[in-house]
């Protein structure tokens, strides 16, 4: 049983999918006008491993997350690099995409754009029109937040707070409402569109719910996010939904939290980000992830420069507990083929504790706690065990797990040259022939060979 904590609820539950077997899950991209900084990788990182492990337990996971390729940011970043907005939006989502895959992140079931989507977004405005939920004003259509009692439900905020949120600040003068948003935009500025209203554009906030309706055509299981997503963008999401479909457009709302840059908030605008990209050229990415993954994914995290050597240094443990097992196995019993069955019931315990503790609002630092465990026991056996199939079992499950978070060992079994160099250092060093094998050790780490 999985449990998850709901935003909308902010408690506990059982996670009870839709359909038998299958997760559908929505997570808001990024807006693509320039590269992803760590905090906007926290989402990226997170589910995935919530796609991984529901794929882990068995579940068909149609996970789905969108390019926003209309913004204001998109038009003054064409402007800045005198290139077209479509130039922009190109450039970034390939970076995006480049970024996940240097993450290790599973490719998404979607990734719909919202340049895409345009007349179903006109056709879905002209809906919440029809239904008294949204009206015209100069062009500009704005979404009616009288319309819906629970307006603010996933926030949790009162509408006298909310009056004071900074978007009520813009075109006053043009609403009935200060708490209504913009559903479409007039404007003679960057890209636009044709719409029985005015040439203009769409407002950030109706893109994720029509993508939703139009993928998975209806309500979904898993809408997440950051946690500044919450107000407004996605209690205005779900406004919009109660008002066109009579739904929450989801089930069960996930938020993760905030990762600042040594105790202070990131802003691309503010220019104290640490950029992703320059991270994963000194670091590797395995390091990043146990960064983000050591930390509740619900709470903040201060990302330090120092934390990010801790768990540079905590990977190279598991890498090398991983790999001194895999080359017992190749090199002392000559084993190619690792796939294995779970059979020992001490394995078994160690793959079930690690199960209990991510169905448990994906505890990820517990399950962390779990590897590390499995990191002994791989240590231990390279050391001083002769049970080939208990060796094998425990490799098996070492790399399964570690999967499950995202985390691949990079190691490759050897040539026969290789086998044969490396074993004639085993050699050296059993027979205390140091000051050769230290020769032959050079050699080995100028051929990349890892042992």
């Amino acid at each position: 049983m999985i449990k998850i904590y709901n935003s909308l609820t902010s408690q506990i539950e059982e996670f009870v999918p839709l359909k038998p077997g299958e997760v559908t899950m929505y997570v808001c991209g990024p807006t693509v006008y320039n590269h992803s900084h760590i905090g906007n990788s926290r989402p990226v990182v997170f589910f995935d491993v919530v796609s991984r492990f529901f794929n882990y337990l068995g579940y068909k996971v149609k996970y789905v997350s969108n390019f926003t390729d209309i913004d204001d940011k998109i038009i003054a970043r064409a402007k800045e690099e005198n290139i077209s907005e479509e130039e922009v939006s190109e450039k970034y989502i390939e970076a995006f995409l480049q970024l996940r895959k240097q993450l290790n992140c599973l490719p998404h079931y979607k990734n719909p754009r919202v340049t895409e989507n345009i007349n179903q977004i006109i056709d879905f405005i002209d809906v919440l029109i029809k239904k008294d939920g949204a009206y015209i004003s100069d062009g500009d259509v704005y979404f009616k937040v009288d319309k819906i009692n629970e307006y603010g439900v996933l926030s949790g905020q009162s509408l006298d707070n909310l009056i004071h949120n900074l978007e009520t600040n813009t075109h006053i003068d043009k609403k009935q409402n200060p708490l209504d948003f913009v559903l479409w935009k007039k404007t003679t500025e960057g890209r636009r569109w044709q719409s029985p209203w005015s040439e203009g554009r769409p407002g950030w906030h109706t893109e994720c719910v029509v993508m939703i309706n139009e993928i998975f055509g209806g309500k979904i299981d898993i809408h997440g996010g950051g946690v500044d997503l919450k107000f407004p963008h996605h209690d205005n999401e779900i406004a919009q939904s109660i008002c066109a479909h009579n739904h929450k457009i989801a089930n069960y709302w996930m938020h993760n939290g905030r990762m600042d840059y040594s105790g202070e908030k990131m802003s691309k605008s503010l220019g104290n980000v640490v950029w992703t990209k320059d991270i994963l050229k000194d670091y590797p990415y395995q390091a990043f992830r146990l960064l983000i993954l050591n930390t509740p994914y619900r709470q903040p995290l201060n990302f330090t420069f120092d934390l990010l050597k801790q768990s540079t240094a905590e990977y190279e443990k598991i890498s090398r507990a991983y790999i001194g097992l895999f080359r017992k196995l190749e090199l002392t019993y000559g084993i190619r083929d690792f796939e294995t069955d779970i059979t020992f019931p001490d394995l078994q315990m160690l793959k079930d504790e690690f199960i209990k503790e991510m169905s448990n609002d994906f505890n990820t630092p517990n399950a962390l706690t779990v590897i590390q465990k499995i990191v002994k026991l791989a240590n231990t056996l390279t050391r001083n065990n002769d049970n080939v199939s208990y060796m094998l079992e425990t490799l098996k499950l070492f790399k399964e797990l570690l999967g499950v978070l995202g985390i691949e060992v990079e190691v490759d079994f050897l040539t026969l040259e290789e086998r044969t160099i490396v074993e004639r250092w085993q050699n050296l060093r059993k027979n205390k022939q140091f000051e050769e094998a230290d020769r032959l050790r050079k050699e080995i780490i100028k051929r990349g060979i890892i042992i």
